[in-house]
Order: C-alpha cells, then structure tokens, then sequence
C-alpha cells in the first residue's frame, strides 16, 4: 500500500488534499453541463450516459471534498482514533451511485436495442465534448492518483478512479459515434445500435472499477488488514535485535492513517528500561514504513525453560518487583537450596526488610515446588551518589602488593588503573586485570574472585572492589 512519505506539516498536506478535491469538483461540473447539452443536442445515449456519469461524479467529488476537510481533523474525546473513516464512508456512498449509474444505463440501453428506436446524430459536437472530457479526466485523475498516493487517502482515489473511468468509457463512446457515423455513410442497419452498446460497455466498465472501489472500501470500513501492511511490518520487527517472537500483529486504516497493534515477546530477565528501548526500536521501524502510523506495543516476557531453574527464580522475583542478584542453587542431600541477594531500601527497618525477604521466599517456594529452601541475603539499595574522597593509603605500597598479588594469581597478566577512595566510612579499590583473551568469562570469574579475595586479606579496611576483567592487547 501507498504512505505519505513527505515532510509536509498537516495543514499544509490537508490544504493540498483540499485544493486537489476543489479542483475535481469545478472540474465535474464543467464536464457534467458540456455532456448533457451535447447528448440532449445529439440523442446520443452514450453521450448522455457520460453526462449522467459525470453528474455523479459531481456529486461523489463534492462528498469527496467535504470528507477530506472532515477526516483531517484532530482526534477528539468522542473520536479517539480520529475521523479518517470518514474519507471510506465517503468512498462507499461513490461506490453506491456508481452503482445506481450503471443500473440507469443498462435500462436505457436495453430499452433502445429492443423496444425502442432513437436518432443519434453523430456530429463534431459530440467528438469535441468528448475529446474535452477525456482531457479534463486525464488530467484530474493524474492530479488526484498523485495526491492520493502521497497521503494514502481513499476518499481522493475513489475521486481519481471515477475520472480514470470516465477515460475509458469516453472513448468508448466516441468510438460507438464513429460507429453511427459509418453506418449512416455505407447504410450499414447493424450498425445502428452501436451507441446503445457503447453504453453497455461503458456501464461495464463502471461496474469492473465499481467492484475493486467497493471491495477496498468495505474492506477499510469493516477493518479489514491493509494488503501488504503485516507482512512487511513482520519481517521489519523480525531483525530488531531483543525481539524472541512476534506474537501477534493486527492492523488497520482509518483514512490516511494506519493503526498497528503488535505483541512481543521478550527475555524475561530484562529491566522494564530495556523493555521499552527495544519497544521504541520496533516503533521506529514500523513508522519507517508508514510515517503516519499509530503503533500500539504490548511485550511479554518470554517463560523461562523448564530445567532453568535460576531463571526461573530470576522471574518469580522480577513479576513481585523485588530486585535481586547473585542467584545460585545448589542441590544439597537431594534438595535443592536457592540463594540470592535482595537490594531493598536502604531506609527500611530490619522487620520491615526482613518481611520483604520472608515474601520472596513464599513466592519462590509457592511458584517452584523443586525449591526446598531460599537463602535471601539483604542489601542496601544504592539511591544516591556519595562522595568519595582519595584514601590514606600508601598508593606505591598498595601498588606494589597488588601487582605481587596477581603474579601469584595463575591467568592474570598485569593489573593497571589502581585507585583507593574514602567513601564515607568505606573504602573502596578499583583496578583493570588484563587476563588471556581466550579464557571463558567462567573461568575469568573465579579468578577476579581469587584476586578479590587475596586483597582483602592484604588490605581489610577495603570494603568495595571493582575488578575490571579485559583482554591482553585491548581484544
């Protein structure tokens, strides 16, 4: 399907819309009075089926024009989704009286061939009206195509298809003119009903352009899936990194606009900031696609597998909005014994934490039977930036024994970055290791632990260690 690509603000788009609507419809009137003064002048059928034609195009273009002025404006309270059904609504009354056009041609024609005979007069009026209108047509249905496409309006193509018609079917009636007037030259009687016929075919064309028009409105009104719309937001969501499945994708239009509702499912470890960076991710590629698109998103977590039982205990506790980490379990004599770290508010009282840990243990246990028993180790939860001020410690003494410490420590190469703060009453020891590049991060692990713990042994006033593991050569 066709999106507005531009970068047009929406009074700008809306009067252009507007303008192209005005303009068909000055258009239809010209063509509808030129018509009918010829076809009444001539008794040509198909002349006077254009004009009848025409003069439903002046009405369909005037509930054209007047749709687009309503379907820009704003969303309101009673509108939520705004008024672009409106430009289908009005499509579907053009489809309406296209309709009633054809039935009134067919009757006519009908009458012609078989009860009744009337004198056309093939004349340069009935050639020159109709050059003209296959003129204007073209001209405006290029117009309105060209508009429609930029802003996807329905109401604008009904509008563009009627005068693309009115094309075809001008030509076929000049060609059931030029018809007339080789059977009056070679008196040719067989040939004397080719203008009720080129009605016919015009009323046939009608009805061909009629039915896809009338599809598509119906298909808009009734909320029917844009063609193309889901498969190509599929396969955009698809390559967004964070995104495990694509779990349920519903569009629709609403005049220009199209309305997208998708459902994702994500990992269920994820903070609720990584949830909707990822959820912002996939709404920039939808409007990507349709600039204009209204995007509902709805993410779910993905359930962990069933022999994962940290995850698992990791998700009982993210659902409660309890904050925990170092999760491990251990099988003891048979049981399994579940232990973890829970950061609550540094200002709580130790009854008051001490019940938080007490509900984490009852979630665990209630949700995975397996557990036999959950350890919770509090924390504070940091809630502010504290000031740090540097240690009175010897920096060359310190230096010294930690480099002596890791040449002791098999797979650390060097240690560099040494700093010692004072942070209230704690002090705290950051460093970089540089460790072989091709060691697993398990492995990494059990060594910054082996260093940490050789340093507080060295040094037990230190309270915090931040090791930073990277590879030899910056790899």
């Amino acid at each position: 399907m066709n999106t507005y690509q531009g970068n047009s603000t929406p009074d700008a788009y809306s009067r252009e819309k507007q303008g192209v609507a005005l303009t068909s419809v000055l258009a239809a009137i010209v063509l509808t009075m030129l018509k009918t003064a010829v076809g009444l002048l001539t008794g040509s059928l198909g002349i006077l089926s254009e004009a009848l034609h025409s003069g439903l195009d002046l009405v369909a273009a005037t509930i054209t024009y007047f749709s687009v002025r309503v379907s820009d404006k704003p969303a309101d309270p009673q509108h939520p989704f705004g008024h672009g059904k409106v430009e289908h609504l009005s499509a579907f009354i053009e489809t309406g009286l296209l309709f009633i056009t054809c039935a009134w041609i067919v009757y006519e024609a009908g009458r012609r061939l078989f009860f009744r005979e009337v004198r056309v007069e093939p004349s340069l009026w009935g050639f020159g009206v109709m050059l003209i209108s296959i003129t204007i047509d073209t001209f405006r249905s290029r117009a309105l195509f060209r508009v429609a496409r930029k802003y996807n309006s329905q109401a604008l193509e009904a509008d563009a298809l009627h005068f693309s018609t009115d094309v075809y079917s001008s030509t076929v009636v000049i060609l059931g003119l030029i018809l007339l007037y080789v059977a009056e030259q070679r008196n040719l009687p067989w040939l004397r009903h080719a203008d009720p016929i080129a009605a016919l075919v015009v009323a046939g064309i009608v009805v061909y352009i009629t039915l896809r028009l009338g599809k598509k409105t119906v298909d808009a009104l009734v909320d029917a899936a844009p063609t193309g719309t889901s498969s190509l937001i599929a396969e955009a969501v698809s390559g967004v990194s964070g995104v495990l499945s694509l779990d349920r994708i519903r569009t629709r239009q609403s005049g220009s606009r199209v309305f997208v509702d998708l459902r994702l499912t994500l990992a269920s470890n994820i903070s609720l900031e990584h949830a909707k960076s990822v959820a912002d991710i996939v709404e920039t590629e939808v409007h990507h696609l349709f600039p204009t698109a209204d995007v509902m998103i709805h993410t779910t977590p993905k359930e962990p597998s069933s022999d994962d039982l940290v995850a698992k205990v990791r998700s009982v506790a993210h659902r409660r909005n309890f904050l925990v980490h170092e999760v491990t379990a251990h099988e003891v004599e048979g049981r399994v014994n579940v232990y973890l770290d829970l950061e609550v508010d540094p200002q709580l009282r130790l009854a008051e934490a001490h019940e938080r840990a007490t509900q984490l243990e009852s979630e665990i246990k209630d949700n995975l039977p397996e557990v036999h028993e959950v350890n919770v180790h509090l924390e504070p939860l940091l809630v502010a930036v504290e000031t740090g001020n540097e240690v009175r410690l010897d920096h060359l003494v310190v230096e010294r024994k930690l480099e002596e410490l890791t040449r002791e420590t098999a797979g650390v190469l060097n240690c560099h970055s040494v700093e010692a703060h004072q942070v209230g009453g704690n002090v705290v020891v950051r460093l970089h290791c540089t460790l072989d590049p091709d060691l697993p991060i398990s492995k990494v692990h059990d060594t910054t632990e082996t260093l940490e713990f050789k340093f507080r042994q060295a040094f037990p006033q230190i309270s915090k260690i931040s090791i930073h593991a990277e590879p030899q050569d910056g790899r």
